[in-house]
């Protein structure tokens, strides 16, 4: 069985896509950045692109029935190497203690005003 969740952007229609997939005992969340879904509104800042993002993988996560805690891979994009530290910081809020295997990738992203992307794959035995 596969459930959809989506966030109400409307990217995620124009794009053909879901915020989050889930499928047996994997919940596959989508690569988010920094907007507030409520305004529309993307932060200057990039930890505050991040701490959006996290609390829309949470919300994404609960609606699917998971919780960050169940996260065990993460990728974080970021435009610019110089803002890792930054970024570092906000997953560290999030992840000390989960610690899901993680990479790092410096690239390009599709809006200029987009400077950090994570996308992470949460499981959750004896789930489906």
């Amino acid at each position: 069985m596969r459930k959809l969740i989506s966030t109400g952007s409307p990217l995620e229609k124009q794009a053909g896509y879901s915020r989050a997939v889930v499928t047996g005992d994997f919940c596959f969340v989508s690569g988010t950045t920094g907007y507030d879904y409520e305004t529309m509104a993307m932060p200057q800042s990039v930890k505050e692109q991040a701490r959006n993002i996290f609390k829309t993988i949470e919300k994404a996560l609960g609606e699917a029935g998971f919780a960050l805690a169940d996260v065990v891979r993460a990728n974080y994009i970021v435009t610019d190497g110089t803002y890792s530290a930054d970024v570092f910081e906000v997953t560290g809020e999030h992840f000390s203690e989960i610690r899901p295997a993680a990479t790092m990738i410096v690239a390009g992203l599709v809006r200029p005003e987009m400077k950090v992307e994570i996308e992470v794959t949460a499981y959750r035995p004896g789930r489906a």
